[in-house]
């Protein structure tokens, strides 16, 4: 079987306060260079609409609301979601196995074609917050979510790129999608931070980057640097 290789490896945050600088620098990248991240704060102020201009500029979405509720109220949401035609929407593992499979059933019957990813930790999780609910290391956590989406047979999980070594993925179409990448040290809100092609070498399959990119001076030049060096 011959593995299938994405070659839109790159997900932009669009963390931004305005409609207008959303619209402003899709407007200036090529969307068959990369795709697109649509978080809490777009859509809690503009909505459905918000996908729906990007969208209008040919660009894919991935909607990160991260929803994380009883399995009725997640498995609705879902449907409203994939409704919009979204190429990915995100839950969190932490939800447990009947929470993600009534997730993937409101996919499976709704938009078959889209994504379904689970969030195990935040990026920006440090040892301290493990330890407030008595547990003593990512590893295991991370792991263990991973099997949530494995045995739920969902598209894949957002880990951080130090956990892929530790996982044990067999199903090379699982996709990692791996916050946190930085092009430099830079100031950022993430426990640990990593050049796009670290990212790769560790195992991410897609990487998603927002300020290098959208508070760049040169956008496009960003973009086509960081697809140059993770080819």
């Amino acid at each position: 079987m011959t593995k299938v290789v994405d070659e839109k490896k790159l997900i932009i945050a669009l963390d931004f306060d305005e409609k207008s600088d959303v619209l402003s620098l899709c407007n200036e990248l090529d969307p068959k260079t990369c795709r697109v991240k649509i978080g809490k704060q777009l859509f809690t102020k503009y909505g459905p609409s918000i996908i729906d201009d990007v969208h209008n500029l040919d660009f894919e979405v991935f909607l990160d609301l991260k929803f994380h509720d009883i399995p009725t109220t997640v498995k609705k949401a879902c449907i409203e979601a994939y409704k919009q035609k979204i190429w990915m929407l995100n839950i969190h593992l932490l939800g447990g196995i009947e929470m993600v499979q009534a997730a993937k059933e409101a996919r499976d019957i709704h938009s078959p074609n889209s994504k379904l990813i689970g969030v195990t930790l935040l990026t920006s999780h440090k040892i301290n917050d493990f330890q407030t609910f008595g547990l003593s290391e990512r590893t295991n956590i991370v792991s263990q979510l991973t099997q949530i989406a494995i045995e739920a047979n969902i598209d894949g999980i957002v880990c951080s790129p130090s956990d892929i070594p530790n996982l044990n993925i067999k199903n090379e179409e699982f996709m990692k999608v791996t916050p946190g990448i930085r092009l430099e040290n830079t100031s950022h809100d993430h426990a640990s931070i990593f050049t796009p092609s670290k990212a790769v070498e560790l195992g991410s399959t897609h990487l998603v980057v927002g300020r290098p990119i959208t508070e760049s001076e040169s956008p496009k030049a960003i973009v086509e640097e960081i697809n140059s060096s993770i080819i």
